[in-house]
């Protein structure tokens, strides 16, 4: 079963730069979107084979997520069940037989980390929710973190320590919740592979330079350990500023 995960940044502007021939390309089981920056009625996608689900910020023009699913799930849920943490379209869960999978646009700490004290209160939160769900069945978590975990997942570690998404803070929260039960598939199927992201700058060529940071995710409950097949980042895809990450899944 295959699995994508991308910060399209911006939906309607993708779709301008070739986002529907790379997702045919693609091919998934499950698509899923982050920081769509619309309402499911600024554009109509046709896609036949796959149910849409949405969760739009209240602000227009702002994060949002999105899931294109195959197959159709027991449940959807929008959200974390936290109301200061539900306006911004964030989350979707979508409950499936063997598995809950969620896709998630985590808040970015912002410039002079204005908002990492509330990125420590939405971690926790978060958190909280995963492990929730891990206690029913298994858990499939992918999307834009925005944290670059080690050293090895960003270009310029010394540069940017302490700058949003590579302060300890966030660092650690990722952490603990690795230590809780959750693994990192594409660092669990290659440990020491260097150079290579999934975010660049729009400033300074960062991405024709490959200046980039990999701060986008598949995260699996330790049950499904032996069910990973392959992880992949797909650097070659252009249309937004992150590139499309993907997850296969065997015997599920």
């Amino acid at each position: 079963m295959k699995f994508i995960s991308w910060n399209v940044n911006g939906l309607r502007a993708c779709v301008k730069k070739g986002f529907l021939e790379s997702f045919a390309q693609l091919d998934a089981d499950f698509f899923c979107l982050q920081e769509t920056k619309m309402q499911p009625e600024q554009l109509a996608l046709d896609l036949p084979d796959y149910k849409q689900y949405w969760n739009s910020a209240e602000k227009k023009g702002y994060s949002g997520t999105a899931v294109f699913s195959k197959y159709e799930p027991l449940n959807v849920f929008y959200g974390i069940g936290i109301e200061e943490h539900d306006k911004e379209g964030r989350v979707i869960t979508l409950e499936m037989p063997q598995f809950y999978l969620v896709t998630v646009y985590t808040p970015n700490s912002q410039n002079e980390l204005a908002r990492l004290p509330y990125r420590m209160v939405w971690e926790d939160a978060f958190s909280e929710y995963l492990q929730s769900l891990k206690q029913k069945k298994p858990v499939i978590v992918c999307g834009d973190l925005n944290v670059a975990h080690n050293e090895i997942d960003l270009k310029n570690p010394k540069t940017n320590h302490k700058n949003a998404g590579f302060t300890d803070e966030e660092r650690r929260k990722f952490s603990d919740l690795l230590s809780n039960g959750f693994i990192d598939t594409f660092r669990f199927l290659y440990p020491d592979k260097e150079s290579i992201y999934s975010w660049w700058s729009y400033l300074r060529k960062s991405r024709d330079r490959n200046a980039g940071w990999r701060i986008d995710y598949f995260l699996v409950s330790d049950a499904l350990k032996e069910n990973i097949k392959d992880a992949y980042i797909y650097n070659d895809i252009l249309g937004s500023d992150h590139c499309p990450v993907g997850l296969v899944l065997k015997n599920i």
